[in-house]
């Protein structure tokens, strides 16, 4: 959503957009999965390289605890080249925060480390419903399950501003954990838009997040097909491969199914 269309130059040369990546090493439930390889590439190494083919991005941080168990994270970090904040574990909110504002950020695309599907032309879309050269649309704009999308390629935009109100304003130990809760349950205090997923790919009980073993197994086996240059080339060979498997999205996990012919 954009009145200006002359789109010859990217929206980061009006103002500074930055994809801020939430990742640990000491995730519960797979331990040291940022560092899984697919097809022999760490994922945290995938997520990285499919941001840097966002047209829209100024930079990328890495938001880091601060916890010994997360500084091989730093050291990889340093090693790629690549920005990075460390920051409290458990709240996060406050960690996203101080990372913005260390480096002048003036909008922030949140990004999950559990998501090595995250598609560059979903996120460029949303950072342009999100902003307009010097104009804001809305003050958050998501792409998720909520929408209609797969779980795996959630992308949340928001500015500065907002991030320094729920900073300040959010209480609870669950929106300081996940970042964003405080400003889609809030419905009155911010403009708020879920962009609706196209119909090839409105498909929000898949899950490509990883999170589990399985949730590994699964997008090993849809990175080997390299069908993975849009979430539409994903759906349909997740499709063709499992016609007669079908792993459909719980909480939490993935669950595979007989589908009778």
């Amino acid at each position: 959503m954009c009145m200006d269309n002359s789109f010859d130059k990217p929206l980061a040369i009006y103002r500074k957009v930055c994809a801020i990546v939430q990742a640990r090493v000491t995730s519960t439930r797979l331990p040291g999965k940022i560092f899984e390889e697919i097809e022999g590439i760490p994922i945290i190494d995938i997520i990285i390289n499919r941001l840097r083919e966002c047209r829209e991005l100024h930079d990328i941080v890495l938001a880091i605890p601060d916890t010994e168990g997360n500084d091989s994270l730093e050291e990889y970090a340093i090693s790629r080249g690549v920005k990075y904040f460390r920051g409290s574990e458990d709240d996060v909110l406050r960690r996203f925060f101080q990372a913005a504002d260390y480096f002048g950020v003036t909008d922030i695309v949140r990004i999950t480390g559990d998501c090595p599907l995250i598609d560059p032309d979903i996120i460029d879309s949303a950072i342009r419903e999100k902003v307009c050269y010097y104009y804001e649309w809305f003050d958050y704009v998501g792409v998720g399950v909520k929408g209609g999308f797969p779980d795996g390629v959630d992308v949340e935009v928001f500015s500065f501003r907002v991030l320094d109100k729920i900073n300040r304003q959010a209480r609870s130990g669950y929106d300081r954990e996940h970042v964003t809760p405080y400003i889609y349950n809030h419905p009155e205090l911010f403009k708020i838009k879920f962009i609706e997923a196209d119909e090839k790919i409105r498909r929000p009980e898949l899950k490509f997040s990883v999170d589990t073993q399985e949730d590994l197994d699964l997008v090993r086996e849809i990175f080997k097909s390299r069908q993975v240059y849009s979430t539409e080339a994903v759906v349909d060979f997740f499709d063709r491969l499992f016609k007669t498997v079908y792993y459909s999205r719980q909480p939490n996990s993935i669950v595979r199914t007989e589908i009778l012919q």
